[in-house]
């Protein structure tokens, strides 16, 4: 699963996943999106850019940790920055990644990368890495699973609220594997009648 820090349905996205490896054989491995990277450039409301404008550091100091700790460091990382993100609704700033990062016992200097663009490129590849199997350019939570043929069946989505829990998120997650794995399916969509409800 690819995911923005501050993206609050890419959080509820994430925790469902969490729930299906309670109750299914399933293990979620995370990557670093970058909503300020995807959208620079991009014609988008006033009010978003200047969201965006404020939220590029946690994608960074993600991207370090990795970078420095390996692929695993960001399951724990995330949870850490997203529980005080979503639900704390901490600001968005160099104590919310120094307290994260300690929480998790990696170096807080790593919180340095936040405003560092050192990392942007690889930030934008990771984009490219998990928006060019979905073929639009959409956005986050993406998701990849592996195909039965060896290919890998990746879209946007889901976009849920609130979190499903235990076998609710099962079931939502072997709709999930059966329509990826259906042949020629491209699209299942209802316009959106609540906020995202992180909690």
């Amino acid at each position: 699963m690819w995911f923005d820090p501050v993206c609050p349905w890419a959080w509820i996205g994430s925790r469902w996943l969490l729930e299906v490896e309670r109750v299914r054989a399933v293990h979620t491995r995370f990557h670093v999106f970058s909503l300020a990277i995807h959208n620079d450039g991009r014609d988008v409301d006033d009010w978003y850019r200047t969201w965006l404008d404020q939220r590029w550091g946690p994608a960074r100091v993600m991207l370090a940790a990795e970078r420095a700790h390996g692929n695993d460091v960001l399951r724990d990382l995330y949870t850490a920055i997203g529980t005080r993100i979503h639900h704390a609704k901490a600001p968005i700033d160099r104590e919310l990644s120094v307290a994260a990062l300690a929480e998790v016992g990696l170096p807080t200097e790593l919180a340095d990368a936040a405003d560092s663009t050192e990392l942007d490129a690889d930030l934008l590849a990771g984009n490219r890495a998990a928006l060019d199997p979905i073929a639009e350019d959409l956005g986050v939570p993406a998701i990849h699973l592996p195909g039965q043929d060896g290919t890998v069946n990746a879209f946007f989505g889901p976009v849920v609220s609130p979190v499903p829990r235990g076998e609710a998120a099962g079931k939502l997650w072997d709709g999930i594997l059966l329509l990826s794995e259906t042949d020629g399916f491209f699209e299942f969509k209802r316009g959106r009648t609540r906020r995202p409800i992180t909690t």
